[in-house]
């Protein structure tokens, strides 16, 4: 993960009781920045505001847009819209330490906080564990051969006299079918 500076934010500067805001837009080039695994394309808006409460700092994230991600089913890329809202509560110690999810302790010394990691993360897990195109939109080839290379699950006592050859099917799904079926 490398970081650019852009999203660094100097809290030795803020004011006591005073909201800060903070807008950024993310393109490719934030994403190769990051380097993270989940998301490489996209174009989101961040609205931050920052709030410095005694000796802690409230911020509050607004991501809203869409990233591309490949299709689990097809391997294309996809585009899943993102929209999601976040909070991350900072104070100042000795070094940085996260305590938690929302919660992290920056090197008083240091002063400042680079949030670009934090952002990518809020949107990776807003994004839905399945990455699949609607019904009808994956890869027309890849969808081809996906169906050539599944099992038919069909009942032995299948009437094959239509014309349709049909492979067998692996006697270890007969096991789990007696089961479910209660025999």
């Amino acid at each position: 993960m490398g970081t650019t500076g852009i999203y660094r934010i100097d809290l030795k500067n803020l004011f006591l009781s005073t909201t800060y805001n903070f807008d950024y837009l993310l393109d490719n080039d934030f994403f190769e920045s990051v380097d993270g695994a989940e998301v490489r394309k996209g174009k989101l808006n961040v609205s931050l505001s920052v709030t410095r409460v005694s000796t802690f700092f409230e911020f509050d994230f607004q991501i809203r847009g869409e990233v591309t991600v490949i299709c689990d089913r097809c391997l294309d890329e996809l585009e899943i819209p993102v929209e999601t809202t976040n909070r991350l509560c900072v104070t100042f110690g000795e070094m940085f330490t996260e305590i938690s999810d929302e919660q992290i302790i920056v090197s008083a010394e240091e002063g400042f906080i680079d949030i670009d990691w934090y952002i990518y993360e809020f949107i990776a897990l807003a994004i839905p564990l399945k990455h699949v195109h609607a019904i009808g939109d994956c890869n027309e080839v890849m969808a081809s051969k996906l169906r050539e290379l599944c099992v038919d699950v069909t009942d032995e006592n299948d009437d094959t006299a239509s014309g349709n050859s049909r492979r067998p099917v692996d006697p270890r799904w007969d096991a789990l079918r007696d089961l479910l079926e209660g025999n």
